[in-house]
């Protein structure tokens, strides 16, 4: 299609999502899949929130609000930051976006250049690289393999450093992996960053309080102050609260930067619905109990996925710090053949097996940036992981 802009051919569509659309498809179809692709919450919106969305409808909220979001919902985040992060942001330091997604394109589209370099520790959420790519931007991946514990080591984060570099992008916890990075861990981090002030610190803390086993959560811009002028921290309503559909997402950083975010986001959604604006103001001002009553759950689920897939023949998975995937490796599999035939060369070849074979939908390790992997989301019913784990061993028991 020679009218397409040829920016368009650096990027594909999100591969999660079209796990997602897929075994939605094949559900339709009449096929008993079990999708284990989705990286969005099984609990329902608490009902204090929902209750909070139709009472601004009745009070008449359904008017254009700040490019940056309503004060309401900033005042709200910038209680959130200090009471949780210990981080002093004034309203006007916070942007309020169509998810957390938007977040980040906004704030790569207001800084990148072409040539710019984004370093994105691997695995990596299947986003930035594509983001960066589209905004002129160079993607540096750094291989954080599973000995490292799926985390970025110091020395590999200096070698990566180049007179072009102008974000690092840390997830903690992590998608895909659940990897968390400690405080100290962070720290270390930041004795390197500070050698470089031309980097700044994007941190994705989407899963914050999605962190299990006395995992005491912390922040770069927490860790070290001195990196506080150049980090943007960024988070969400959607995993902590179960809002994945209401689409808000947020951002606290400089003033000067917030400006040059606000700026793009103008030209564009102008800014988020003004009804999810005041949901998210009551979730992040209302109780917070359920949250770690939630955690406890994932906790379980992720114990019993992680004990059942280390029981497959092929398998192996490491026990996450947080979030709510495991990332087990299927190097054991790679070179056999299905009951058919067909040779197991890659972990796109497993997955679709998986989902030809048994209706289990994953998400392969490839499309995250290391491989031999795949995804599984464990924010499904104890009941129905139990059955995938059951498929996904009957699966790897008919490979020969």
């Amino acid at each position: 299609m020679p009218f397409l802009a040829a920016r368009l051919s650096l990027i594909k569509p999100s591969p999660t999502i079209a796990v997602t659309q897929k075994a939605a498809e094949l559900k339709a179809q009449g096929r008993d899949i079990i999708g284990l692709g989705a990286g969005e919450p099984d609990f329902d919106t608490p009902d204090n929130i929902k209750a909070a969305a139709k009472a601004a409808i009745d009070r008449g909220e359904t008017k254009y609000t700040a490019v940056a979001g309503t004060l309401a919902l900033r005042k709200a985040i910038a209680a959130k930051f200090k009471r949780e992060n210990d981080l002093d942001y004034s309203p006007d330091q916070i942007t309020v976006g169509t998810g957390g997604k938007q977040v980040i394109f906004n704030a790569l589209l207001a800084t990148i250049d072409p040539g710019d370099e984004v370093i994105i520790p691997a695995p990596y959420w299947v986003s930035y690289p594509d983001i960066t790519l589209l905004m002129g931007g160079t993607p540096v991946f750094v291989e954080c393999p599973e000995g490292t514990g799926f985390k970025l080591r110091p020395a590999d984060l200096e070698a990566a450093i180049t007179p072009k570099t102008k974000w690092l992008i840390l997830n903690s916890p992590s998608n895909p992996t659940g990897a968390a990075y400690t405080e100290s861990e962070l720290r270390s981090l930041a004795e390197v960053l500070l050698r470089h002030p031309q980097v700044w610190v994007m941190s994705d803390d989407m899963y914050e309080h999605l962190v299990y086993d006395n995992f005491r959560f912390t922040t770069p811009a927490q860790v070290e102050p001195r990196l506080y002028e150049r980090t943007l921290t960024m988070n969400g309503v959607s995993k902590s609260y179960a809002m994945t559909g209401w689409r808000i997402g947020y951002a606290g950083g400089p003033k000067s930067l917030i400006d040059a975010i606000n700026k793009v986001q103008s030209q564009s959604t102008t800014h988020a619905t003004s009804i999810a604006q005041a949901a998210a103001v009551e979730a992040l001002n209302g109780p917070q109990d359920f949250i770690p009553e939630r955690a406890a759950i994932f906790r379980q689920r992720r114990d019993m996925v992680v004990e059942l897939l280390n029981g497959i023949p092929g398998l192996s998975c490491a026990k996450p710090e947080g979030a709510f995937y495991v990332y087990p490796s299927c190097a054991g599999v790679i070179g056999k053949r299905t009951p058919d035939g067909k040779a197991i060369e890659t972990d796109s070849d497993f997955v679709t097996y998986l989902l030809e074979a048994e209706g289990v939908a994953a998400v392969q390790g490839v499309a995250f940036g290391l491989s031999p992997y795949f995804r599984i989301s464990y924010a499904t019913s104890s009941d129905l992981l139990r059955e995938a784990c059951a498929r996904i061993k009957r699966a790897c028991e008919g490979l020969r």
